[in-house]
């Protein structure tokens, strides 16, 4: 089992981490909308950077998980499960009560993540992909709509 530790990364250096946030989200145009919101962490592990995750924050006690990349060696080991139960203790203890997450209609891994870890489907924004500058597709399908979920912290 491993050990995962989040590290929060300040302001000025959030930019130095843009390559990982675009593991998982491939459009460098949206990210740099986001990445100065909320807050972001360095997810280490074993005493290395794997990945990032980022987090905004919504009216009524909710948190956006906006973002969670992990480097490709990384992955699958669950070390992603353990970033994203860490949160719902971190933001529950900060007095939040919900957490939403949105991805791709063609991110079929993502779409069973979520779910495994006690996220509900709520919403379905028609044609969010469509605005992205390049076409993303995953499984031979065609990045469309974002699938929006929550969870009770």
């Amino acid at each position: 089992m491993y050990k995962v530790q989040l590290k929060a990364i300040e302001m000025e250096k959030r930019n130095s981490f843009l390559d990982y946030l675009l593991l998982a989200d491939e459009s460098e145009d949206i990210v740099k909308e986001y990445i100065n919101a909320g807050e972001m962490f360095a997810i280490h592990c074993d005493g290395k950077t794997v990945g990032v995750v980022l987090f905004t924050f919504h009216l009524d006690g909710i948190v956006e998980l906006k973002n969670i990349a992990i480097i490709e060696d990384c992955r699958g080991k669950g070390i992603g499960k353990l970033v994203v139960k860490e949160s719902f203790h971190l933001y529950k203890m900060k007095g939040l009560h919900h957490m939403i997450v949105g991805t791709a209609n063609s991110s079929i891994a993502n779409l069973a993540f979520y779910q495994k870890l006690g996220f509900r489907m709520v919403e379905i924004k028609k044609d969010f992909f469509k605005k992205y500058p390049v076409p993303i597709c995953e499984n031979g399908i065609r990045a469309l709509d974002m699938v929006m979920f929550e969870r009770d912290l």
